[in-house]
């Protein structure tokens, strides 16, 4: 598909686009000898220590495949805690010149490790910023991309003793200790079988599109993300009914656009809508396992304020741009499966006699009223307190909302000791 001008040509074969540009199961499966690509399986399933050898083996794999879509350089993509969108530090293939000429090279040292500087990142005075190393580790579970000219890495960000340095490191932690604790359960109903707990989440995110011309006439929507005056719309014009309304021949155009380029990295673009408010829209790909979700959230988030530039927008990320009217959250639909096909968020049929699900559920409701400040303090932000303070929600609640028909099996068995 091709878009200019707001004009769209149709004809876009999903299947044949779809990860165009990734290096994902398909690609190594052609690339690596079978016994590494059953070892980095291996790894990506089980854990363990990623070898240098084979780090080398694959290494020399993505640069052929790299060099073959164009790219000339390769990055380490990481979240430190004071960049929303991730970071960068992009090295060429290129190698030290020999008689004159160079050759391009790149390394399982290279893939597996980088040192940027993090004495450069903030740290709330945790460690000293004089002999404030990190590296980013690259995350085998997350698969390398090719965006532009860049082959970009996902990779978790620590320092030099340890301490996490990003936001993605800690979800890796978390993500391996309810797996460990999960396998625990499994094997107290008798389930012998499950070897891991994989934790999914599918973030809804929810945008605003403003013509660009517009926005360059608002210096506090360029400085700020959000607008700092201007008057509320006269009673009867404030246009609150655009959820699920017809999307426009321009805003459509957008969306065409950036759903294509998120096939090609391998994102599930599903679903998009206009949301409440005027001018404000949702993208929500297909679930996948937290970290790899977190991964693509970043891309979906960057390639809407790249794309809505080719189309002579401005998206905006902010929580709260525009008073009166509703802010964008992000909504997070969350899921444990074990590796044996268990969905243990699922009540089924009869969920007062499934009793894992009501252990499962039990320990999640124990879990947010025991961690309810640290849950809290995790979706703070200026952002999103200024959008929760807005007439929204109360900024500081955490709460949870089961249903009717499993709130009233917990009620049972918090009056009964058991449900019917």
């Amino acid at each position: 598909m091709l878009v200019k001008k707001g004009i769209r040509t149709m004809g876009v074969n999903i299947e044949k686009v779809f990860g165009e540009h990734v290096f994902d199961d398909a690609v190594m499966k052609v690339r690596l000898p079978k016994s590494d690509f059953d070892r980095v399986k291996t790894l990506v399933h089980e854990g363990g220590e990623i070898t240098e050898d084979l780090a080398d083996v694959v290494a020399q794999a993505m640069k052929e495949w790299a060099l073959e879509k164009g790219a000339t350089h390769f990055t380490h993509v990481f979240q430190p805690y004071v960049i929303s969108v991730g970071a960068e530090k992009h090295d060429s293939f290129s190698s030290i010149p020999v008689d004159g000429e160079i050759e391009n090279t790149f390394t399982g040292k290279e893939l597996l490790m980088g040192e940027p500087d993090a004495s450069s990142f903030p740290s709330g005075g945790l460690r000293a910023t004089c002999g404030a190393r990190g590296y980013t580790a690259w995350d085998i579970t997350s698969p390398v991309y090719i965006k532009e000219d860049t082959l970009c890495i996902p990779t978790a960000f620590c320092s030099y003793t340890g301490e996490s340095l990003d936001t993605k490191t800690p979800l890796l932690k978390a993500m391996h200790a309810v797996s460990k604790q999960g396998v625990r359960l499994m094997r107290l109903f008798g389930n012998e079988e499950t070897k891991r707990i994989y934790s999914y989440v599918g973030p809804e995110q929810e945008y605003f599109l403003v013509d660009k011309e517009k926005y360059m006439k608002r210096p506090d929507l360029i400085y700020s993300g959000r607008t700092l005056f201007g008057a509320m719309p006269p009673k009867g014009q404030e246009m609150d009914d655009q959820y699920f309304g017809s999307i426009s021949p321009r805003v459509k155009a957008f969306m065409e656009d950036l759903d294509v380029k998120l096939w090609k990295l391998g994102i599930t673009a599903k679903t998009e809508h206009c949301e409440v408010a005027p001018g404000q829209h949702e993208i929500a790909p297909i679930f996948a396992i937290s970290n790899v979700a977190l991964d693509n959230n970043l891309l979906v988030m960057d390639l809407l304020k790249k794309t809505a530039r080719e189309h002579g927008m401005i998206c905006l990320l902010h929580e709260k741009p525009f008073d009166g009217i509703n802010g964008s959250g992000k909504h997070n639909n969350w899921s444990l499966t074990t590796d044996d096909g268990i969905n243990l968020f699922k009540p089924g049929k009869e969920p007062e006699n499934n009793k894992l699900f009501q252990l499962v559920l039990a320990c999640t409701m124990a879990a947010v009223d025991t961690h309810a400040v640290l849950l809290r303090l995790a979706a703070s932000n200026t952002g999103n307190d200024h959008r929760l303070g807005a007439n929204e929600a109360p900024p500081a609640i955490i709460s949870m909302y089961l249903g009717d028909q499993v709130g009233d099996v917990v009620d049972q068995i918090i009056k009964n000791g058991k449900a019917t």
